[in-house]
């Protein structure tokens, strides 16, 4: 962080929080829609060890994703992720109630989950006990009866597609007619990869570990490669414990 001490020590939630604060709209107009990706990857480019994210990982990583959980109105994961993740309903803060009123949010963000087939376990707490609705983005061709399974579950399903899967501008167009502006997914790899094939990522927020695994697990994003690469400018970098926090956004 530009002019911070230079002595190693706790981010405080507020630090972070003024570190991560989501782009206001110029000249007081309305809010876009801004998706924020947030990752964590080794120094050999594995974004997971025995496939969760949770091994690659550290407290200060954990304060951060919480930061970044604490200022979005919306989560957006993957089926798969949340299959081996294990989500859970994004819980109230405490530390955030005050800056979530003011900026006119609910009490937690919503968690999205993008799937097309709606093979989801609808007995989970992601379904059953969320503080805020869970949102199902699917497409027009989903299987009804999982259609109405996630419905009786309690879940709002939202079609962002013509076909069976997802379309990912369709995705942060129709969130943010929900009025879910301050966007934010934790991938998997996958979905992230969609987002920036689609070039509707906005900004990437990437710890880097310092540690290296070796195998075969997956980078941040996966997928086709795009034709260009595409051009993102560091915006801000802190460091605790020799673990790496960047913020990068789209020039």
């Amino acid at each position: 962080m530009p002019g911070a001490d230079l002595v190693d020590r706790e981010w405080s939630l507020d630090e972070l929080a003024a570190a991560y604060a989501y782009p206001e709209p110029a000249d007081g107009g309305a809010r876009v829609p801004w998706l924020r990706g947030n990752m964590v990857s080794t120094l050999d480019g594995a974004a997971q060890h025995d496939g969760k994210s949770q091994p690659i990982s550290t407290a200060a990583d954990m304060r951060i994703f919480g930061t970044l959980r604490g200022l979005a109105d919306v989560v957006v994961v993957g089926a798969e992720t949340v299959r081996q993740e294990g989500y859970r309903p994004a819980r109230a803060r405490a530390e955030f109630a005050e800056r979530r009123e003011a900026a006119g949010q609910g009490p937690a963000p919503a968690i999205a989950v993008v799937s097309a087939g709606l093979e989801l376990d609808f007995t989970l707490p992601l379904f059953t006990s969320p503080l805020v609705p869970t949102l199902i983005l699917t497409g027009a061709a989903a299987a009804p009866d999982r259609v109405a399974a996630a419905e009786k579950a309690g879940a709002r399903v939202v079609i962002a597609g013509d076909g069976m899967g997802v379309e990912p501008a369709r995705a942060v167009r129709a969130l943010a007619e929900l009025g879910f502006t301050r966007l934010l997914t934790e991938g998997g790899p996958r979905l992230l990869g969609q987002f920036v094939a689609a070039g509707v990522l906005d900004e990437l927020c990437l710890t880097v570990a310092p540690m290296l695994t070796v195998g075969t697990a997956q980078r941040i994003a996966g997928g086709p490669s795009v034709a260009v690469p595409q051009r993102f400018a560091l915006v801000s970098l802190l460091e605790e414990e020799g673990f790496l926090f960047g913020r990068y956004q789209r020039t």
